[in-house]
């Protein structure tokens, strides 16, 4: 796909967090990023920015024109296009990092003809300037939110083209075939379609499992990319804030005798086995009159929905309450932990008690209060995540929602396809369910996106990326 400069006027952002700092940074983006910072910037040489060497650290000033006042001493990185971060013109001004120095500078930039960038704008103009695709715009978000290594090293890889290069590949072999199967359709006399049908189903077999394949990575990257929603279930006092305060290693969570101490959920997070746990300790669940707490309780109930991994906290050393049995029962089927707690005092409940209310993924036995549980849920949150398989190398792993969904939507206009050729379909029906395959990988990468999609994606990022 053909890619052009989209706006040709010039941006800038501050693209360091609010607050006060070692440096701030305002990066300048266009075709007078140059000559605009150069009517702005003062230094001991006389040669202007723009004849200077590229890739340089240059010192000097800001200093405003008007009043002849300087704002602030200044490093300045030059970066001539299109080997730049947006393929324009670059140029990032390096201040002192407070907040008035860093917002002088920008406000004397825009006084001159610069426009306040919008969030996401500079990925956006390397995206349109061709410099990125669609998938490697998106990797740098995932880079900047990442809480863990391992969800930084999916990023990376996917900024590295991993997914790309996959989704290119297989672009570039079905175009082909509908280029093949395009001539078959202008030329019917010549009776080829039978072979050209065959041909092609050939061709799609492999195709179609290595889109599989890549699929069967979904859960494992969409885990380690966006973290495992992990919520500690049971009924009051049964141990779930004595488990969260084991979990985290501190007292985060209130201990009592007294049922119901804990009236809302309380979220943390923490990392286990190189995955980020989104950690919600619930209300406990229980019929209540307490207006607080029966909300605590109705919150506890929708998180549960929404879990990746539930804790089902059980006291074991007393018999099955009414209570624990309505929550074994709500959370069987899902990909639940059962928790039996209190080891220490003996257990009274056995595995067969709890297995005659459901179906659940284990049953454990721990002392929360002891410390307990860490190893449990490190156990099953590598199992959950990986399967049993090793952690990722070096191979394409999907992780994006987008991605995922418009994957099985091409997969499923392939298959339509492969469906034609078996029931002997003319051959501009299989044609058609390919280019439409073709056009959903696209999607992918951006080279058949719609404009609506692109300012959906981009709104996502920060001011100065």
């Amino acid at each position: 796909m053909e890619i052009i400069m989209y706006i040709d006027d010039t941006i800038a952002a501050i693209a360091t967090p609010p607050g006060i700092g070692g440096v701030g940074i305002i990066r300048v983006s266009g075709k007078d990023s140059f000559s605009i910072v150069n009517s702005l910037f003062k230094s001991a040489g006389t040669v202007p920015l723009m004849e200077r060497q590229n890739r340089t650290i240059q010192y000097g000033t800001i200093v405003d024109p008007v009043t002849d006042k300087t704002i602030d001493e200044v490093l300045v990185l030059l970066m001539k296009g299109p080997h730049s971060y947006t393929a324009e013109d670059v140029v990032e001004i390096q201040c002192h990092g407070g907040i008035v120095p860093v917002r002088q500078i920008l406000k004397l930039l825009v006084n001159h003809d610069v426009r306040m960038a919008e969030a996401g704008e500079f990925t956006k103009r390397a995206f349109m300037n061709g410099r990125i695709d669609l998938t490697q715009a998106e990797a740098i978000i995932d880079i900047i939110e990442a809480k863990t290594e391992d969800s930084l090293s999916l990023a990376v890889s996917q900024l590295d083209g991993t997914v790309s290069t996959f989704v290119k590949d297989i672009r570039e072999q079905l175009i082909a075939m509908i280029a093949h199967l395009e001539v078959t359709i202008d030329y019917p006399e010549e009776d080829i379609e039978d072979v050209t049908s065959r041909e092609v189903r050939e061709q799609l077999a492999p195709i179609l499992l290595s889109m599989d394949d890549l699929l069967a990575t979904a859960n494992t990257g969409r885990l380690i990319r966006d973290g495992i929603t992990t919520v500690i279930v049971g009924r009051p006092n049964a141990g779930k804030s004595s488990l969260m305060n084991a979990l985290l290693r501190e007292n985060r969570a209130i201990v009592t005798d007294i049922p119901g101490t804990t009236r809302d959920s309380i979220e943390e997070y923490m990392t286990v086995e190189g995955i980020s746990l989104r950690l919600i300790d619930t209300a406990g669940i229980r019929d209540t009159q307490d207006t607080v707490e029966a909300l605590g309780v109705e919150r506890a109930r929708d998180y549960i929905n929404k879990a990746d991994i539930i804790l089902c906290v059980i006291d074991g050393s007393t018999p099955l309450t009414a209570e624990e049995i309505e929550i074994l029962t709500s959370v069987s089927g899902l990909n639940t932990i059962v928790l039996l707690n209190k080891s220490d005092l003996g257990h009274i409940v056995t595995d067969e008690d709890i297995q005659r209310y459901g179906t659940f993924t284990a049953i454990e036995r721990i002392c929360a209060k002891g410390g307990e549980g860490s190893q449990v849920l490190a156990k099953w949150v590598q199992e959950l995540v990986y399967g049993g398989r090793v952690k990722q190398d070096n191979s394409a792993m999907i992780s994006n929602v987008r991605h995922i969904s418009l994957m099985e939507q091409a997969k499923g206009q392939i298959e339509q396809a492969l469906s034609s050729i078996d029931a002997e379909m003319p051959v501009d029906f299989v044609a058609t369910d390919l280019r439409s395959a073709w056009e959903l990988l696209g999607d992918i990468t951006g080279d058949t996106i719609r404009e609506s999609m692109i300012d959906e994606l981009f709104s996502r990022f920060c001011l100065g990326k």
